[in-house]
């Protein structure tokens, strides 16, 4: 009963903003509410859960939000973006923006979340339409998939990590992250032709996330080098406090490169060294800056909250519980459990939301069973982990702040969002389990 009420729920957000044309929030709320009386969970505690679940996803991506829309107003209103631009499409050929991008964001994606990644990376996107004249729906969706299939398969983003952590091959992270990256690279060739031919008739509608980039002449624009600073700190800063926790460093490197490496000091940082890209009046303007990028954030730090509170509820359904005893009362081994694990992290991502989330409960169920399956090698688990990571892909909606913040930071509809975006997560998903699969039976 619990999995018709969940899948009813996520019907019901689908078409409440592209049929009955409610506002997402008010659909997810709807959802959120719809699932907890439902499945039984106490009345008097549901307005609670949904509001602790609004600020605990707001508490991880609120601020970085803001300081991301920050960031892209910088590197608008200072030209830097153009810069960047400019030295991506000398290095690529104008004739293939699209791919440049997917490859920006399978690099961009394996240390920073792709969602800091994209809301970093959002003006670039339009300045690399403008230049190129590509649409800029096909560009940003590139960025979007070549960001999504690092970020779900290559540790040290939290997914993957978290997975090989419970999964118990902490100690051969090299390995996943070799194996993520070629599971990974096929995905990059399909976001840019999918990019290619579905996204180039997409409008882009008006939006509070999104504004017409600043045109700066080119005697005017920064050295290459500050250009990409806003860019290149915080990511290379947060990879370097993931390596330090992955290679063990001493405890005291681990806590500084924390810290500095935490997406809030990181991007902190990169904006206060942004100052130095404005040679006149730059207090002035980059207090425009800070003004430009928090008017335009608002939407989507709404939506991303709404997707939290819908996840909070489902926490709360004994979903893990009972998928946990149907594992344990059907006994299956080799490429069947490889099958399963992306069956288990399609449904916990598809209803809750969160990538990461759905490879943490996905991997926490699987276990305790592994051993007894026969996967007891690190490529065996590794294999394991990429079916999880897989899974994980499929598919980015409503629930998902992922979704809004390609959507709302491109100027896309939630219904092209669906038509263009979600439909690219899923065959994602798809074509990495396929990969998967194929190195399973060459490997083991």
């Amino acid at each position: 009963m619990i999995i018709i009420i969940v899948f009813a729920a996520i019907v019901f957000i689908v078409l409440s903003s592209t049929v009955f044309k409610l506002h997402p929030l008010v659909g997810l709320l709807l959802a959120a509410i719809g699932v907890g009386v439902f499945a039984g969970l106490p009345i008097d505690k549901l307005a609670e859960t949904i509001g602790k679940g609004f600020g605990e996803l707001m508490s991880k991506i609120g601020l970085m939000v803001i300081l991301g829309c920050v960031i892209g107003a910088i590197l608008d209103k200072s030209g830097a973006a153009i810069k960047v631009a400019d030295v991506i499409l000398k290095l690529f050929g104008e004739k293939r923006p699209a791919f440049a991008m997917s490859v920006i964001g399978g690099i961009v994606g394996i240390p920073v979340f792709c969602d800091s990644g994209f809301i970093i990376l959002h003006k670039l996107n339009q300045i690399v339409a403008k230049r190129t004249g590509r649409p800029l729906a096909a560009v940003a969706l590139s960025l979007s998939g070549g960001l999504f299939a690092t970020h779900t398969l290559v540790p040290p983003t939290p997914g993957p990590l978290s997975a090989a952590g419970n999964l118990g091959i902490a100690d051969s992270v090299g390995l996943v992250i070799l194996i993520g990256l070629i599971v990974s690279i096929p995905s990059l060739f399909l976001s840019t032709w999918f990019a290619g031919k579905y996204a180039r008739n997409v409008e882009i509608v008006a939006d509070a996330a999104v504004e017409e980039p600043v045109m700066i002449p080119e005697n005017q624009l920064p050295p290459a080098w500050k250009a990409f600073m806003p860019i290149v700190l915080p990511i290379l800063l947060i990879t370097l406090a993931s390596f330090a926790r992955i290679l063990d460093f001493p405890e005291v490197w681990v806590k500084w490169l924390g810290f500095f490496g935490s997406p809030l000091v990181s991007f902190l940082l990169a904006i206060f060294f942004s100052y130095s890209l404005f040679a006149e009046a730059a207090a002035e303007r980059m207090m425009a800056c800070f003004k430009s990028g928090i008017e335009h954030c608002g939407t989507t730090l709404v939506l991303v909250g709404a997707g939290g509170a819908f996840g909070a509820i489902l926490k709360e359904t004994p979903l893990k519980e009972m998928v946990s005893v149907w594992l344990l009362n059907n006994e299956m081994s080799g490429g069947y459990l490889l099958l399963i694990a992306f069956i288990i992290a399609v449904f916990f991502k598809t209803a809750q939301g969160s990538t990461t989330s759905s490879m943490v409960l996905t991997t926490s169920i699987l276990a305790p069973l592994l051993g007894s399956l026969g996967f007891v090698t690190p490529v065996q688990i590794t294999l394991v982990v990429m079916a999880v990571g897989s899974g994980a892909m499929v598919v980015s909606h409503t629930n998902d702040a992922w979704f809004w913040v390609v959507s709302q930071f491109t100027g896309i509809s939630a219904k092209d969002t669906y038509r263009t975006h979600t439909i690219l997560t899923g065959l994602q998903g798809l074509l990495s389990f396929v990969t998967t699969m194929v190195l399973y039976w060459i490997l083991v």
